[in-house]
């Protein structure tokens, strides 16, 4: 079985920071692509940034320059650093990894979502 726990989710005041964090645990035998998505109310969910197991990165247009997602390969852990916070950026965001286990190939697995509020 597989667990995707996402922390650092909260309140901030526009222009402020926030480090979001995404363990990945089970019996893993690889973690591929990871990456980080939203989903404001009344919205769809879309994707933030995103980061495969050799580094390579892709920004939605909206966060480029704010955001940066890196991630620990030692660790199975993602982290998205979110600086200069603007309202709209309020949203649920959920972790998605591309985890393959010792006995099956990979499959899309996501976290429960951590809350992220701006406020104006």
């Amino acid at each position: 079985q597989v667990q995707l726990v996402e922390s650092g989710g909260g309140l901030v005041q526009a222009g402020g920071s926030l480090r979001l964090s995404c363990a990945v645990s089970g019996s893993i035998f690889s973690v591929n692509n990871m990456g980080w998505y939203r989903q404001a109310p009344g919205k769809q969910r879309e994707l933030v940034a995103s980061i495969t197991r050799g580094g390579s990165t892709n920004y939605a247009d909206s966060v480029k320059g704010r955001f940066t997602i890196s991630r620990d390969n030692a660790k199975d852990t993602v982290y998205l650093q979110m600086n200069s916070l603007k309202p709209e950026d309020t949203a649920v965001y959920y972790c998605n990894a591309e985890v393959a286990l010792l006995t099956t190939p990979a499959y899309d697995y996501w976290g429960q979502g951590t809350q992220v509020t701006v406020s104006s």
